[in-house]
């Protein structure tokens, strides 16, 4: 692996404190049994934006201790190793992707609308929550253990796009394709486009709206181009 370090990545199991398994939905009434309520999530959100915007293999749990004003003990007692940490900020970050893309679903409409309503969505997570993107590349680089619990967190909304764009196939409105292959190279190609903003911002660009606006343009032509059996 090139000396990087690859964390030891368990798939989602029974709850436990060490591991922070308890669904990421239910953590915020868990917590309130305890004392004080808001330190794991505390601690979550900020390993969050530093494995997602320094990196994992970067982020140490003593300065995310200090920034927090905690002991590094305090972490500890939440999250067992800084492996478990990652884990939860996985959980956590996929339960946040599945409600942003069931927000934007929610009020599209059928077919291309619902690719599209996806799509930016991504684009407006890329300006409001880059972290959040950058800990979906920083899961892929750190190799199959992480990528399975992200995509494990994942399966019911992955599950539904392939349904969904089985039906579209079906019904003649896209072009014939394997559906999970599809979606990967949906993936791929999406939150390629997207971390390349990250990519600018690391090398001190600052994206701006209009940039933005210009690439999230291209990759919805792009798609349109790719999927539509009548594309316009």
């Amino acid at each position: 692996m090139g000396g990087v370090a690859v964390p030891s990545i368990s798939p989602p199991s029974a709850p436990s404190r060490g591991s922070f398994a308890t669904p990421v939905s239910q953590v915020s009434t868990a917590l309130q049994l305890d004392e004080p309520a808001s330190t794991p999530e505390r601690i979550i959100e900020a390993a969050l934006i530093s494995f997602g915007t320094r990196g994992y293999d970067a982020s140490s749990l003593d300065v995310l201790a200090d920034r927090l004003g905690l002991r590094k003990q305090t972490i500890l007692y939440w999250f067992t190793s800084k492996e478990h940490l990652l884990e939860a900020v996985i959980d956590r970050s996929a339960h946040e992707l599945s409600e942003t893309f069931e927000e934007a679903l929610s009020d599209a409409g059928t077919g291309w609308e619902r690719v599209e309503a996806v799509v930016r969505s991504v684009f407006r997570l890329a300006a409001r929550r880059p972290e959040l993107l950058g800990l979906v590349r920083e899961t892929n680089r750190l190799g199959m253990a992480a990528t399975n619990r992200m995509i494990a967190a994942l399966e019911p909304l992955v599950t539904r796009a392939s349904e969904f764009l089985e039906a579209e196939m079906e019904a003649g409105a896209m072009k014939r394709h394997e559906p999970h292959l599809l979606l990967l190279a949906l993936y791929s190609t999406v939150i390629g486009m997207v971390t390349e903003v990250e990519v600018l911002r690391a090398f001190g660009e600052e994206p701006t709206t209009r940039s933005l606006v210009r690439r999230r343009t291209q990759i919805l032509a792009l798609l349109r181009a790719a999927l539509m059996t009548q594309p316009q």
